[in-house]
């Protein structure tokens, strides 16, 4: 049973910890084997341009550890956060069962227990990714510097860039996530009672506002792209620094670049998803008017 009288994944967490813990290490272990794929093909490719196989076994070993743990990871995540789901669907529809079952009240509690619900879905589907792009980001940086220092400071420097166009994003984010939500509370209320037509302006309103939020994406992609387009020029010059690479210096400079991108490209998306939860889960812990009242009565 959820135990915290708050619900925010902070407390999702601090209630599951055992739980979440095992599925973050398999994770974590996913991330290492996922990191090393590179570094190993490009010991391969030199071993193999030198007639010896041991290297192209190790990578062969690699992959299979990898294959494993992935598989594994999968079929333990789907159950430990199937019952948390469950638990904490519970725990929203606990604070807001002693509301008069007016059709208002029902349609804010059908739309709170949904919004549980991401909560969740982010520690299960969201998460993962979040820790491979920074695992990701910060091998890369330190790989990079391995090969030529200035590899890294470009990496760090269009990391910084990154991370202050989101934040200038951020605040923007919650506030519109805050008028969808509003709006989907409303739902339930406005299917039951309404005519066509106000059904019809309801949902154009919620298309009004998830435009906002894709329009405020694009933009926030556009400008992190350009950031990386750079990045990639850069260091495509700057590998030439790289004192008598080998091919496969090359090739693993080249994909820890790419993979920095690919990395960087997951937090936009993800971070944009940690300010629908903020939003969230000042929606769920916040009191309604009757609940304000019984709580000042007492």
């Amino acid at each position: 049973m959820f135990a915290s009288s708050e619900i925010t994944v902070r407390t999702i967490l601090k209630d599951n910890k055992a739980k979440v813990a095992i599925t973050w290490l398999l994770v974590a272990l996913e991330n290492v084997f996922m990191v090393l794929l590179p570094l190993f093909i490009g010991f391969a490719i030199d071993g193999l341009l030198t007639g010896a196989l041991t290297a192209l076994y190790w990578l062969a070993i690699v992959l299979a550890l990898l294959t494993l743990v992935s598989v594994v990871r999968r079929f333990y995540d789907t159950r430990v956060y199937g019952n948390i789901r469950v638990e904490v669907g519970e725990a929203v529809d606990n604070q807001l069962r002693h509301q008069h079952p007016s059709p208002k009240n029902i349609s804010v509690r059908n739309a709170r227990i949904d919004m549980s619900r991401e909560l969740v879905d982010f520690l299960e589907n969201d998460a993962p990714p979040l820790m491979t792009a920074a695992t990701q980001l910060v091998a890369s940086v330190v790989i990079l510097g391995a090969f030529h220092l200035k590899l890294a400071i470009s990496a760090v420097i269009a990391g910084i860039i990154m991370m202050l166009i989101y934040s200038w994003f951020h605040g923007y984010f919650v506030r519109i996530n805050g008028l969808l939500n509003s709006r989907l509370e409303q739902q339930v209320t406005i299917l039951s009672l309404v005519p066509f037509r106000g059904i019809r302006r309801h949902l154009e309103r919620i298309k009004r506002r998830e435009i906002l939020i894709s329009d405020a994406e694009a933009i926030l992609y556009g400008l992190i792209f350009l950031i990386l387009f750079g990045f990639v020029v850069a260091n495509l010059w700057l590998s030439t620094l790289v004192p008598d690479p080998t091919a496969g210096q090359i090739f693993s400079v080249v994909t820890y670049s790419l993979e920095f991108v690919e990395a960087a490209v997951l937090l936009p998306i993800t971070l944009q998803t940690l300010s629908r939860l903020t939003e969230i889960s000042q929606r769920l812990n916040r009191q309604t008017e009757p609940e304000k009242q019984r709580a000042e009565s007492k």
